[in-house]
Parts: structure tokens; C-alpha cells; sequence
């Protein structure tokens, strides 16, 4: 009777080593599973690092934003993934998100909703929770700074209209853009989000702030309630 083990990466055929391929063709030339096989290094008694990687994406319809929605927990119950390639996997998602995120805050000047989705999208589109955040534009629409204000939930009660205007004025905001995800996917405005949006709204005014809009963050889609006419 034979004895099989586990491939590592450093045995497998030239070819097929990623690492290789990435060294001689570039990091653009590889599939979403040889990248996952860098990360995890070896597949399993039953397949190779490849094989593994590319079946966790097929659990997903092979959409990298919805396996960056799926916990350690889930990517643990793979055969071959322990605690430490699960860690791996959900930094380097993680780590895509924050990059997408730098080049947009970077060159962002804020023109339209499409703008500020595109923003926010890389933050809140995988998320299983709710959170609520605040864009401030300077004079020229530029963005000037992005916070979280509120974790969890939506309401008069969770959100602080006053943290909210210190740090527009602190930071000379003249304009700003609220924001908030529905992880259910759900792309309509409850009665609490117009509630919250007025509210925030007549505040602002007092301080010769303009609320421009508020987006709600979907799966890879948005609603924003400026295009709607929602913002009264």
C-alpha cells in the first residue's frame, strides 16, 4: 500500500509552480487560485494548492468579494486550511480592499454619487454588519477626510450629529456626503435613514454645512438619495 502525502509547492512540476510563474510572467499573469496557492503554500492529501484554492473560489461563484465577506471559520472548513492560512487568506483580501481604497482617496476630487460610491464600496461592500460613515469635502469638493461614526446600526440614538459637525468643523469642512451600508443588499431607504439624513441635514445648515448626499452601500451596488430626489 502506498503512502501519500501532501504536494508542497517546491515539488510540483515547474509549470505549475505559481511562485515561479509570478517571478518570470508577472503577478497579473496568475489566476485567483495560484495567488490563493502562494498564500497557503500546500494543498491536501486529495489535491494541490491550486486545486484547493480554486475550489474555495467555486464556494463562491469565484467572486472575491463575496469570499472577503466569509470569516476564518469558513475557509477552515476546507481540508487543508488550518487557523494560519485562513489568517493569511483574510489579510491579503483585507489588504486589497485598504489598496483600492488608497488610490481612490488619493486622487479624489468628489464630482457625482458614482464618486462617492466608488469610495466607499472597498469599505463597506463585504461587510456583515452595518456601519454609518461621514466624507468631508473642502471648497473645491476634494476629499479631506472619512470617519466611521457608528458600528452596528442605524438611529437617531446611535448616530451623534455633534461628533459629526466637531469634526467638520476641526477640519474647515465646507460640505460633506453620509454614507452607510445594508448588508442584506437591500438598496431602499428606511424610514430611520431619512430620519437620520434630515436630521444631520438641518444641523449642518446652522454651521453653513451642506449635507450633499447620502449613499447607501449595497453589494457592488449603491443607491444614492441626491439622484433620487430623497435629500429634503
Amino acid at each position: 500500500m502506498s503512502e501519500y502525502k501532501k504536494l508542497k509547492i517546491k515539488e510540483w512540476a515547474v509549470e505549475d509552480r505559481p511562485r515561479e510563474k509570478l517571478l518570470s510572467q508577472g503577478s497579473r499573469s496568475l489566476s485567483d487560485a495560484e495567488l490563493i496557492a502562494i498564500l497557503i503554500g500546500s494543498g491536501n492529501l486529495d489535491e494541490t494548492a491550486v486545486e484547493l484554492g480554486r475550489r474555495i473560489l467555486t464556494s463562491v461563484n469565484n467572486n472575491l468579494n463575496d469570499l472577503g465577506r466569509k470569516g476564518i471559520d469558513y475557509l477552515k472548513t476546507f481540508k487543508g486550511i488550518g487557523e494560519a492560512k485562513a489568517i493569511s487568506i483574510v489579510a491579503a483580501l483585507e489588504l486589497g480592499k485598504r489598496r483600492k481604497d488608497a488610490d481612490v482617496f488619493v486622487k479624489k476630487k468628489i464630482t457625482s454619487s458614482k464618486d462617492v460610491a466608488d469610495f466607499f464600496l472597498p469599505l463597506l461592500g463585504d461587510l456583515n454588519h452595518e456601519e454609518f460613515w461621514v466624507l468631508l469635502l473642502d471648497r473645491g469638493n476634494k476629499i479631506i477626510d472619512h470617519f466611521m461614526i457608528s458600528q452596528g446600526g442605524i438611529s437617531g440614538t446611535v448616530i451623534d450629529v455633534r461628533i459629526i459637525l466637531k469634526n467638520a468643523l476641526e477640519k474647515l469642512a465646507v460640505s460633506l456626503v453620509l454614507c452607510h451600508n445594508h448588508p442584506s443588499g437591500t438598496m431602499d431607504a428606511s424610514d430611520a435613514d431619512m430620519k437620520i439624513t434630515r436630521k444631520i441635514k438641518q444641523a449642518a445648515e446652522l454651521m453653513d454645512i451642506s449635507v450633499l448626499d447620502h449613499i447607501i452601500i449595497g453589494q457592488n451596488r449603491y443607491l444614492s438619495l441626491a439622484d433620487e430626489g430623497m435629500m429634503y
